[in-house]
């Protein structure tokens, strides 16, 4: 007789964790949620306490009959759904379905939750049970029925006073008001004209590039030099006034340090792999979900990575003990700092998941567990690895240098350059760049002091125009939503590929242009629901959202003071919109 059950989400998942577990445990997968909401109005009641109807999800009834089939010969049942919000549903969800059934009498129920798929963790989670947690249910059902009454509400508003067929979301709502506000800010940006005057110079046979910074007394900035004139009658004055040399009249040679960036937590791996491997957050994710369920090893299956759904950049600290005794091994104790670096989290809830992504052994290198993984596996595996190892690493050590040409007394050419003095973490990983930021080393300048002359070979008038915003790419548009507080880990890739879904957004060149439809809806929704696509109010929900999952606050009165409001507009709004 099979004395324990253990349910878990993912079929792949049951299999790596039954080996783990042996011959007096059964594991099966639920396939994701068991129950829902009814698909039609009325499934949550805001007249009696938003009381929720829910249905089994048909697609899953045959996993569920396996389940009781199971339970029967079961004495124990241990739920071990995902280690977050969503995962801490499906456990209570198929409790609620057995429990009404009457299948749970005389038998143990346990919560059990695997931050990482491996022996070790395994067996202390089993060890180390606990009840369903309500408050992180409740949390999940207050923001799967604001979603829901959001959703009917808004968008049979949306049917009638624009066309039939399209939709509202609470969440996604703000994010394409994003997309649209980006697209207008690019249509009305007006170009300005500018001009760079740039020195083409050699030294100890080395060719390097120098840029004005003075001009006859007068400091350089973007747009001093504005048309063509300017700029030819510059680049002829200069070239007069060097007579074919520059003079180094100022050497400023500094030492900074770099300090490597934090582990991944869902947002940054999402835009790093958007930014380095050019995967989609969905891919990302998928990829990740495969990483942390198992693969198999030579003989043996086991989890790579820990749970890829956290806003924690928190290490554990046997984990951290591994790492710094690697990095010690591998490259030099030379390379690890007095202490464990400790970072913290801007994320204002960090109770979902304890630890950042990681790989569950940093012994598993890259290069030894490659011919186990498909190539998109091996990407990302060695990403999170790299980052992993880097970010408890020493600094790197950058000498940057300044150089001052003049060319006459009244103008003067700047050469900015770095070299890498200690390479430290950058060794092992550097973070991928956003848009907004520019690579900082500059060139390599050769060895000069005050008084050298350099050769001029030639000086560059190059005329150049002011550029709108870019345009949001996945990376960006993950790191717009977190700053701004919309969505959650578990939510980046949903809201994103339900815009493409609704067709509300493409994903052109890997970047984001609204359709028309999304223009119509956005406009729609900040005329006449301002308050409900506002970043604020959206980042509000969430934090209040969280207040529930840590117990700190009761769902209901949160609901109460969501719909009222919410209700009167919307009846407002048929009646008075045309």
């Amino acid at each position: 007789m099979t004395k324990s059950l253990v349910i878990v989400e993912s079929p792949a998942k049951a299999g790596t964790i039954k080996k783990y577990l042996g011959k007096n445990f059964q594991v099966l997968a639920s396939y994701g949620h068991v129950r829902d909401l009814l698909p039609k109005e009325g499934a949550v009641d805001p007249d009696h306490d938003f009381k929720m109807k829910y249905q089994l999800i048909e697609k899953n009834e045959k996993h569920v009959d396996a389940i009781i089939k199971a339970l029967e010969k079961s004495d124990t049942l241990y739920l071990a759904t995902d280690p977050d919000r969503e995962g801490e549903a499906i456990s209570w969800h198929l409790h609620e379905l057995l429990r009404e059934k009457k299948l749970l009498k005389g038998k143990t129920v346990a919560r059990v939750v695997f931050h990482e798929i491996t022996k070790r963790a395994i067996t202390e989670a089993m060890q180390n049970t606990r009840k369903l947690s309500m408050e992180l249910v409740n949390a999940q059902q207050a923001r799967r029925a604001l979603d829901y009454l959001v959703g009917f509400n808004l968008s049979p508003l949306l049917w009638k006073k624009i066309r039939r067929g399209l939709s509202a979301g609470r969440v996604q709502s703000p994010a394409l008001r994003m997309i649209v506000e980006r697209e207008l800010e690019i249509e009305a940006f007006k170009p300005q004209e500018y001009w760079t005057i740039e020195a083409d110079n050699r030294a100890h046979e080395q060719n390097f590039p120098a840029k004005l910074a003075q001009y006859q007394g007068e400091k350089i900035a973007q747009f001093s030099i504005t048309n063509t004139e300017a700029a030819n009658a510059a680049r002829t004055e200069l070239l007069q006034q060097a007579q074919g040399k520059l003079q180094v009249v100022n050497v400023e040679k500094k030492q900074r340090k770099r300090n490597p960036a934090p582990p991944f937590t869902t947002s940054t791996l999402q835009q790093e792999a958007s930014r380095k491997l050019g995967f989609t957050t969905q891919r990302t994710m998928r990829i990740a979900q495969q990483l942390y369920e198992g693969v198999k090893i030579g003989d043996e299956t086991t989890g790579l990575i820990s749970y890829m759904r956290t806003d924690s950049v928190n290490l554990a600290q046997e984990a951290l003990a591994e790492i710094r005794e690697f990095i010690g091994r591998r490259y030099g104790q030379d390379m690890l700092p007095e202490e464990a670096r400790v970072y913290k989290t801007k994320a204002k809830n960090a109770q979902e998941a304890h630890e950042a992504v990681r790989p569950t052994s940093v012994q598993r290198t890259p290069e030894l567990v490659k011919d186990a993984l498909s190539a998109d596996q091996f990407k990302l595996y060695e990403l999170i690895w790299k980052r992993t190892v880097a970010c408890q690493m020493v600094h790197a050590t950058l000498d940057t240098v300044s150089v001052d040409l003049s060319a006459g007394e009244t103008n003067l050419f700047r050469a900015n350059g770095s070299t890498i003095a200690h390479a430290g973490f950058m060794a092992v990983y550097q973070e991928g760049l956003d848009d907004s930021k520019e690579e900082e080393h500059g060139v390599l300048l050769p060895p000069m002091k005050v008084g050298d002359s350099v050769e001029l070979l030639g000086i560059r008038a190059e005329q150049h125009f002011t550029e709108p915003p870019p345009r949001y790419s996945e990376a960006s548009l993950v790191k717009a939503l977190e700053e701004h507080g919309i969505g959650r880990p578990s939510t980046y890739a949903s809201i994103i590929s339900t815009l493409q879904n609704r067709e509300y957004a493409l994903l052109e060149k890997r970047r984001f242009q609204p359709t028309d439809v999304g223009r119509i809806v956005n406009k729609f929704l900040t005329e006449y629901f301002r308050d409900y696509v506002d970043y604020d109010f959206t980042a509000r929900l969430e934090d209040e959202l969280d207040a529930v999952s840590r117990g700190e606050k009761d769902w209901l009165p949160l609901m109460q003071g969501f719909w009222g409001p919410f209700d009167k507009l919307v009846q407002h709004t048929e009646k008075n919109v045309e």
